[in-house]
């Protein structure tokens, strides 16, 4: 129900544009239809039953396109949305406007709308169905391209939490180089070279850090993508891991056999 009520504000102002301007195609139709246009109560009349019969026809087409964004959205495949669209939205109003005349014809004069009508009114009325369509459209790929210009980037909230002193700081996912374990603890080495020592195992860091950006080369050691220049092969099918920072005291950061083929997968996807 959210979902639905949200998808009819996107389309927002269309309410208003069509309440305004359904009047004026009523009156633009009747200049076009009518050779001899007399200002009477026939007139009259006759323009406030056009003008309800086309505010309902368009209900009809809001619910069709609202239909359609729900089971066939822009996404699925354009092209066959908006021709099933302009088709599904032309028939229905074509359809109502149809059998509306008809009733009315017959309760009012007794008699079946005029031939002239189908072969010049309802054509008419068909061309004002593609321009509605149009509206619909045209106000999606704008508030679309609208809304992608006003996104904004995510901020960056993941991290890990570090103690120094009696400060607590939280060390983004970004600015994380490497953890790695040293005498049975795991330090953050960060990209500016800091370092903090941790109360949480590698196991349990690791289900923390994104997948895409983290690698877990050894038991001893996760690396970010970023503190990586590149590898080379030693000995029994390992890696050997070249850092793209100066770091000191660490020992030879290498990749089993086992996991060398995934890391290479990950660190030069396809």
């Amino acid at each position: 129900m959210e979902k639905n009520s949200a998808n009819r504000r996107f389309y927002s102002p269309e309410v208003w544009i069509f309440l305004l301007a359904i009047p004026v195609i009523s009156a633009i139709n009747f200049y076009l239809t009518y050779s001899n246009i007399q200002f009477n109560s026939f007139f009259a009349i006759r323009y406030l039953i056009d003008t309800l019969q086309g505010y309902a026809a368009w209900l009809i087409v809001r619910e069709i396109i609202f239909w359609l964004d729900r089971r066939l959205p822009y996404q699925a495949g354009i092209g066959k949305r908006i021709l099933l669209q302009v088709v599904l939205t032309t028939l229905a109003g074509l359809a109502f406007i149809a059998i509306s005349t008809e009733i009315l014809s017959i309760l009012i004069k007794n008699e079946p709308a005029p031939i002239d009508f189908y072969s010049m009114d309802l054509v008419i009325i068909g061309i004002w169905f593609f321009v509605i369509n149009g509206v619909y459209i045209g106000i999606y790929f704008y508030k679309s391209l609208e809304m992608a210009g006003q996104k904004k980037p995510e901020i960056e909230k993941k991290g890990i939490l570090v103690k120094t002193g009696n400060q607590s700081l939280l060390v983004k996912d970004s600015e994380i180089a490497m953890l790695i374990v040293e005498d049975d603890y795991v330090s953050l080495v960060s990209f500016a070279g800091k370092k903090y020592l941790l109360d949480k195992s590698l196991d349990n860091l690791e289900q923390t850090l994104p997948p895409d950006s983290f690698f877990r080369i050894n038991r001893q050691a996760i690396l970010h993508r970023q503190a990586i220049k590149g590898f080379s092969r030693i000995d029994n099918g390992k890696l050997k891991i070249q850092l793209a920072m100066e770091t000191k005291s660490l020992p030879e950061l290498s990749i089993s056999r086992i996991k060398a083929a995934a890391f290479r997968a990950w660190f030069i996807p396809a």
